[in-house]
């Protein structure tokens, strides 16, 4: 298979061209149109030469995919369907803040294997990872859709991020390298289902990265009923590891919590969260459910405020996360499914 233009370093781009035969200043050249120009495309690098283009064109792939649908909203919030090289489908988000800042929403694999019960992404289970170019490449469509860089990154889209280490953390440092494409770790988000030794290798690299937890459910015996058994650590297992990466990375986690009526909304349910925050030094997002088919359904407004509330009164830090991008589309994976559909 090709190699991604986009992941290639410096040194790797200089001795591809004096390899090619061409000067090692044409290197230098290339990376100004990828990563300052955020083009990746060798037909628009036009103070190349065609020789040195259409060498690019065939030793490269530039780029290995392409966006199928755009699905927007009277918000502002754009969710991109992007075409890979082998046919299948992921999905990126691009969402406006009241500020003027942009964060992209990416995604880290090809279905997802966890399978949460309430979830899109993992409806079909996983197709296979992405690939760092991959991965990259989703953040340059999204610049290049957008017209300029984002200000923030959350790894929250289709796919368990922390199965996918050996291909996200080569995607991080390219994002954050001030040789690559500069932005600052705390501008980045990683989300994890709770996969402890993922969550142990990502503090391990101790940089300044955020790092959210989908935790659900404050107790075990609410929490299999949201997430099957396959890749379900124990709370108190995942809690510890929360604590590590406070430790070894200086940030607070985020809870991550998705209200599902009559599944665990309740007020006690929401004082347990909150204490659990509070003893880890984490804080809580609480994320009111967006209908994906399933038989989950979302609490009401009263239900919601009333957990909201509740789990404030511990102490903890709690806040709700701003709903955008609502419509027929707007839970993740529900593009890919209809492509997926349309294909079968």
């Amino acid at each position: 298979m090709k190699e991604f233009l986009i992941s290639q370093s410096a040194e790797q781009l200089t001795q591809w061209c004096e390899n090619e035969g061409f000067p090692k200043f044409r290197a230098r050249q290339l990376l100004q149109w990828i990563r300052e120009k955020l083009l990746i495309e060798p037909e628009k690098m036009l103070n190349l030469p065609e020789t040195l283009r259409q060498k690019v064109k065939e030793h490269f792939f530039a780029p290995s995919m392409s966006v199928a649908e755009v699905a927007s909203s009277a918000d502002g919030v754009s969710k991109l369907l992007l075409e890979l090289h082998d046919g299948e489908h992921i999905e990126m988000a691009i969402i406006p803040a009241g500020d003027g800042r942009v964060t992209f929403c990416l995604s880290t694999q090809v279905g997802c294997p966890v399978g949460c019960r309430f979830c899109a992404s993992g409806k079909n289970g996983l197709k296979r990872n992405l690939l760092t170019g991959e991965i990259l490449e989703e953040f340059l469509l999204g610049c290049q859709y957008l017209g300029k860089r984002c200000d923030n990154i959350v790894f929250m889209g289709i796919g368990e991020g922390l199965l996918n280490c050996n291909e996200l953390f080569p995607a991080l440092e390219m994002l954050t390298a001030p040789e690559g494409f500069a932005l600052a770790p705390r501008r980045i988000t990683v989300s994890t289902s709770g996969y402890v030794p993922g969550m142990l290798k990502f503090a391990g690299l101790q940089k300044e990265y955020n790092l959210a937890v989908s935790l659900h459910a404050p107790d075990e015996e609410t929490r299999s009923k949201i997430i099957p058994d396959t890749l379900r650590f124990p709370i108190q297992e995942i809690l510890s590891a929360v604590d590590n990466y406070r430790e070894k990375a200086g940030r607070m986690v985020t809870l991550e919590y998705t209200l599902l009526a009559g599944i665990n909304d309740s007020d006690a349910q929401a004082e347990a969260l909150g204490r659990l925050a509070y003893a880890h030094h984490a804080k809580v997002n609480l994320i009111p459910y967006n209908s994906t088919g399933t038989t989950f359904r979302r609490p009401s407004r009263e239900r919601i405020e009333s957990f909201e509330r509740a789990a404030r009164a511990t102490g903890a830090v709690v806040t709700r996360r701003i709903e955008r991008g609502s419509g027929k589309n707007a839970a993740c994976g529900q593009l890919r499914i209809k492509a997926e559909e349309k294909l079968s």
